[in-house]
């Protein structure tokens, strides 16, 4: 069995890999993914091709220093009325970007991609669509509050696993992919390829 690379920071994907039985070991990639994505959604790209651009760019900085890895680079991107958002710098731009997102519905771009023997070997870009209910002033202040330690590293200031479940009314789409990872496709074709048992 392989020993997958993530090249991310992010324990929720760490949690989910592990969970489903497949050995990683985190190395978060150092990109300058505000650049990037300027520069990208500056030539006309998708904010879909924006989000693969980004999670590729992570596999790369990682698979070309160990060419022999496994490398796994994700990158997630919510899109709102042609909009991108960001992670939150403080709890105001949070409260600013879930008043934008109340009553509205998002889509959340969550892309993968794969290296071994420094090479891409596969991609995946899924696209989950939520909708947040038009949740009151006061339940907003108080979910800031309660939860801005956790959301504070999350596009959309929202973990679904948490109370920001609370924040919606439908979502459609990949449970895991939401959190950050289509869980799924990897692990298929990670068995695919004989990187882990099946």
């Amino acid at each position: 069995m392989s020993i997958l690379t993530l090249a991310s920071s992010s324990a929720i994907r760490a949690t989910l890999l592990r969970n489903a039985g497949v050995e990683i070991q985190l190395k978060p990639a150092r990109i300058d993914e505000d650049g990037l994505r300027e520069s990208l959604s500056a030539e006309g790209a998708t904010p879909h091709d924006i989000a693969d651009a980004l999670a590729e760019h992570k596999a790369l900085r990682i698979a070309s220093r160990d060419p022999q890895a496994l490398v796994l680079g994700c990158d997630q991107l919510l899109e709102c009325d042609g909009q991108l958002f960001n992670k939150p710098l403080n709890p105001q731009d949070a409260r600013a970007q879930l008043t934008a997102l109340r009553g509205k519905t998002h889509r959340l771009h969550t892309a993968a991609v794969l290296y071994a023997q420094g090479q891409p070997v596969w991609r995946h870009v899924s696209t989950p669509r939520l909708t947040m209910r038009d949740f009151s002033d006061a339940f907003l202040e108080s979910y800031i509050a309660a939860t801005w330690d956790e959301i504070r590293h999350c596009v959309g200031c929202y973990q679904i696993e948490g109370p920001g479940i609370r924040l919606f009314s439908k979502i459609e789409g990949d449970l895991f992919a939401i959190q950050g990872l289509p869980l799924l496709e990897l692990l298929a074709i990670l068995t695919q390829r004989k990187e882990i048992p099946g």
